[in-house]
């Protein structure tokens, strides 16, 4: 998994990367000290300049479809301006749950809340990784600086059973694009704007294991 992460945002063309071996475009990974904005696809882009647009937008979709106490229930999780400083975690093993907010079309669920998964964030070489262990939508990518209150992530979704990951930039429906912040002394979220399925915002909440 680590040289899968590696390789995700190499800045070659893009191809699929799958059981953990990659082609001959994998060759020379993303710099460390790129700012995500030069790896960062034009979607992508795009999202994160309107990420509290789709972020209220959600919201108020959700309560209007009668999921008020649900959204109040959340309390700073789904308020879009409770970043503190000091964004950084520390790497180790954390439990993650996803909150998706707003339906993206007719017929889904304006709210849904899941239970806990497993989640990793390792640092190493001035980087730092995060992957969803477990679960059946498993985000895997990369962590970049982005101010003194959130991270920004970039990297891929991986589906199911699969092994491989997506190179980042091969497939828009499974590029991602997260915005990481600390919402209080041991807890952060990683924020997706207008994710490619089901939803218009999904929340990944972050709570170290102890």
């Amino acid at each position: 998994m680590k040289r899968l992460l590696s390789l995700l945002l190499a800045p070659l063309p893009l191809a699929a990367c799958a059981g953990g071996e990659a082609g001959p475009a994998a060759a020379v990974p993303a710099p460390v000290a790129a700012g995500w904005r030069t790896i960062a696809t034009d979607h992508d882009l795009d999202r994160a300049r309107k990420w509290r647009t789709a972020w209220v937008r959600a919201v108020t979709q959700a309560r209007a479809g009668g999921h008020m106490a649900e959204i109040a229930g959340e309390g700073i999780l789904l308020e879009p301006d409770a970043a503190l400083r000091a964004a950084a975690p520390p790497a180790g093993d954390y439990r993650c749950r996803v909150v998706k907010v707003g339906a993206k079309s007719e017929g889904l669920l304006d709210y849904v809340a899941y239970p806990f998964f497993d989640c990793r964030i390792s640092a190493g070489a001035g980087a730092m990784d995060f992957v969803k262990l477990t679960g059946s939508q498993r985000p895997v990518g990369r962590l970049f600086p982005d101010g003194d209150r959130r991270l920004v992530f970039l990297g891929t979704l991986q589906l199911g059973d699969e092994r491989g990951v997506l190179r980042y930039g091969h497939d828009r429906q499974r590029d991602m694009i997260g915005l990481l912040e600390r919402i209080g002394e041991r807890r952060w979220r990683l924020a997706f704007p207008n994710p490619a399925f089901e939803s218009m915002l999904d929340i990944l909440e972050l709570v170290p294991k102890e």
